[in-house]
């Protein structure tokens, strides 16, 4: 579904197959205004993510200025310096509507450690953000997006969640 681009709305750029599962879980839940978010293609590697952002979407945002990015992205164990190498990409313009979520290592270690398919983690994250909870967010392998997420759900919240 493509969402209406002179309305608030969110676009999750994922990294791989596995960060699309979770987005796509995410939108899953019951308390998600589907037509408020957007899964875009696989950009094939967090490096790909900042390239395609930089290419296709820092145009399209100064274009649509309701228009909120999140690139989902894979930390593998480098959370401080790829965070920063992520964020110095982002024009000062477009700062406070461009979030970058992960986790730390892989997807597939964070469903390793929680026996969960990806679609499952993705609505359980929505769940927490929904009721103000942080039962997964708190996991070790997702907490250090904490000031990254809290800063995104001021802004998404009002039209994201029903």
């Amino acid at each position: 579904m493509r969402v209406n681009k002179y309305q608030p709305h969110l676009l999750v750029l994922p990294e791989d197959d596995a960060n699309r599962q979770i987005a796509n879980g995410f939108i899953l839940n019951s308390n998600i205004n589907e037509p408020a978010i957007q899964v875009l293609p696989i950009a094939d590697g967090w490096g790909k993510v900042v390239d395609k952002f930089k290419e296709n979407h820092i145009s399209e945002m100064r274009k649509f200025s309701k228009r909120m990015i999140v690139l989902l992205i894979d930390f593998d164990e480098n959370y401080e310096d790829r965070l920063s190498y992520v964020k110095k990409q982002i024009p000062d313009d477009l700062e406070n509507r461009v979030f970058v979520l992960g986790v730390l290592s892989e997807p597939e270690k964070l469903r390793s450690n929680l026996g969960n398919n990806f679609e499952c983690i993705g609505e359980n994250l929505a769940k927490d953000c929904s009721n103000n909870t942080n039962e997964l967010w708190g996991h070790h392998l997702l907490r250090h997006n904490k000031t990254e997420l809290d800063r995104m759900i001021l802004s998404v919240k009002p039209f994201l969640f029903n």
